[in-house]
């Protein structure tokens, strides 16, 4: 059982589509954007900022679904990304861009959602408040209408990084597609402590 599992997880891992001339990639030949692309997610990924820079997906299990219960995030092969350095006694979370709840139908789509290709820099105060509840709309919504949803993920120009080099983006901007509207939601990547996920609603 142990063997195929492991098996499992290494299919789903080589999964990603990476597009890697490079199969090692270095410091010195970091990439601007790759495409990471599997059946539930399409994500462009900046190894010189080690974070997304985009994400897509189409919610796909609304409901409760299987325990993520063990799971953490793993290395694409191929692509040069954040890891635990990165997050180690500080005030930032491994930020899902892909929302784990949104995709637990099966725990190897599941686990898809663990990639650290899936994973920004994001203010724990953020990724456990108000874009945690927004994610909570988002799935209530799917329960009635098909849902996509763009993340941008937002730098400055010469942006801050941590000591462990990762960058630090400025802002989210989430766009939700359903029923024939989009609607656009901008976070600051800081303490969003006492907000409401409406407080940050934007025109489009």
């Amino acid at each position: 059982m142990k063997k195929l599992l492991f098996s499992l997880v290494t299919i789903l891992v080589l999964s990603c589509t990476v597009d890697a001339q490079m199969v090692h990639p270095t410091l010195d030949n970091l990439r601007g954007e790759v495409i990471v692309e599997n059946e539930i997610f399409k994500i462009g990924y900046s190894e010189v900022l080690e974070n997304p820079l985009w994400i897509e997906y189409t919610i796909q299990c609304p409901l409760s679904g299987v325990d993520r219960g063990g799971m953490d995030f793993y290395e694409v092969e191929g692509l040069h990304t954040s890891d635990d350095d990165d997050y180690y006694k500080n005030e930032w979370d491994k930020g899902h861009m892909v929302p784990a709840a949104a995709f637990n139908c099966t725990k190897e789509m599941l686990l898809l959602t663990f990639s650290y290709a899936n994973s920004a820099i994001q203010h724990e105060s953020l990724n456990r408040g108000v874009w945690s509840r927004l994610e909570g709309f988002e799935r209530n919504l799917a329960n009635f209408y098909e849902v996509k949803v763009r993340i941008e993920v937002i730098f400055d120009e010469n942006p801050k990084r941590l000591p462990s080099n990762a960058a630090i983006p400025t802002h989210f901007k989430k766009i939700l597609m359903f029923d024939g509207r989009e609607e656009v939601f901008l976070f600051p990547n800081e303490n969003t402590s006492g907000s409401d996920w409406m407080d940050f609603y934007v025109a489009k």
